[in-house]
């Protein structure tokens, strides 16, 4: 079976993840998507493989004979999907040959243009893989558990020489919890890779580091009549917060290793408000001062307001992996050597986000980041193709089997 065609039975269902659940995993939805994947490893023949009640699935690949004494390396891959834009009733569209035109997706109006997604045109000839433009597509990430499987499953077949492979597929990975419970004595895995990137030549080893930050603002709502001196306008409030942030520091004017403030929700009314932000930076000391930021801009606001106008809750989700990589260069060396194996030029290549990878680099198991092959993730462009698939599996049996 090629990976494309287990991706085409996995984004049909539903496993998005839910900010604010307050558990793990956030929805129940997501253990349908694990019992799916412990029994296709059970059937597949993998050993030791078990799923918990967090919805974490293990199996494990044993070493070829005269392998067995080396370190085991693990691939990973997260089960739910971005639970920004839909990912329910997904019915994911195949174009065979692409030649590098505009694609209507299904009837949404949406089209997917080369002109606005320049990595279609390194895609012509081949099956491309769209959206119907209602939902997303759930490459991300269930390309990658597809992948994983695909290259075990060779690797079964075809008896090629390879060390022990651990696999686990993680949940919540979108709202950053995935990698949080993830048993690292029953993983068993002395390093270890994430398959939840995009481009195949990309090696990721550097992530962001990330906080979240809200502003909860109480106001004083009276008859706008008699207000003066007396109205505190939450909204205005709001708006006033957003307004003392550097306004090119969005997601949408940077890029590379530049950090910005974004705005991911705004409610409110006259008597209440509230703002939620992503912080994220790859500079430890400018991701230190971005979050201090916030603080000075909440104290400012109780001192012109009053004391208690302004709540501010800010948490880190996770730090840049470069920092816990270090000294585990070969982890990194042997994913460099895997994609050039399989007829790519290698890039390293800073993500501009987070992986699981980089939470369970800090707790002790070194872990770069690995491609896909998709594109355009957490929304309606969401596109992959069956060869770029192909070649993301050829790219992982490269890194077991070197």
């Amino acid at each position: 079976m090629r990976a494309y065609e287990r991706l085409l039975r996995y984004v049909t269902v539903d496993s998005q993840s839910a900010h604010e659940a307050g558990k793990t995993p956030s929805t129940i939805k997501q253990i349908t998507m694990t019992r799916l994947l412990k029994a296709e490893m059970e059937s597949m023949g993998l050993k030791r493989v078990y799923a918990d009640e967090h919805a974490y699935a293990y199996g494990f690949l044993p070493a070829t004979p005269g392998r067995e004494s080396e370190p085991v390396i693990g691939l990973i891959a997260h089960i739910d999907t971005a639970p920004d834009f839909s990912g329910k009733n997904v019915r994911p569209r195949m174009h065979p040959d692409y030649d590098g035109r505009r694609l209507p997706l299904g009837h949404s109006g949406l089209v997917l243009n080369p002109a606005q997604f320049p990595d279609l045109m390194a895609c012509l000839g081949q099956t491309l893989i769209t959206t119907d433009g209602t939902t997303l597509l759930g490459a991300d990430d269930k390309a990658g558990v597809a992948e994983i499987l695909t290259a075990c499953e060779r690797l079964m077949k075809e008896n090629r020489s390879h060390v022990g492979v651990a696999v686990c597929f993680a949940p919540d990975e979108e709202i950053g919890h995935g990698a949080a419970l993830l048993d690292l004595e029953r993983f068993g895995a002395a390093s270890a890779y994430t398959v939840d990137g995009g481009a195949l030549e990309e090696v990721n080893c550097e992530t962001f580091n990330a906080a979240a930050a809200t502003f909860r603002i109480r106001g004083v709502s009276v008859h706008p009549g008699s207000a003066k001196d007396v109205m505190i306008n939450a909204s205005l409030v709001a708006m006033e917060i957003n307004a003392m942030l550097p306004p090119d520091e969005i997601p949408a004017r940077t890029e590379g290793y530049e950090g910005y403030f974004h705005v991911t929700g705004i409610t409110g009314d006259v008597s209440r408000a509230e703002l939620k932000y992503i912080i994220r930076d790859h500079d430890a000391a400018r991701f230190d001062e971005r979050c201090d930021r916030m603080r000075r801009i909440a104290a400012a606001m109780n001192g012109k307001y009053g004391y208690g106008t302004v709540n501010l809750s800010l948490w880190v989700e996770y730090r840049n992996m470069a920092e816990a990589l270090k000294g585990h260069e070969d982890v990194v060396d042997r994913a460099l050597r895997a994609v050039e194996a399989a007829g790519l030029k290698p890039v390293i290549r800073p993500v501009r986000g987070g992986t699981d990878g980089s939470q369970l680099s800090f707790r002790g198991l070194p872990c770069p980041n690995l491609g896909t092959g998709g594109a355009a993730f957490h929304g309606p462009y969401e596109h992959i193709t069956a060869e770029n698939m192909d070649k993301a599996v050829e790219i992982l049996m490269n890194i077991v089997c070197g």
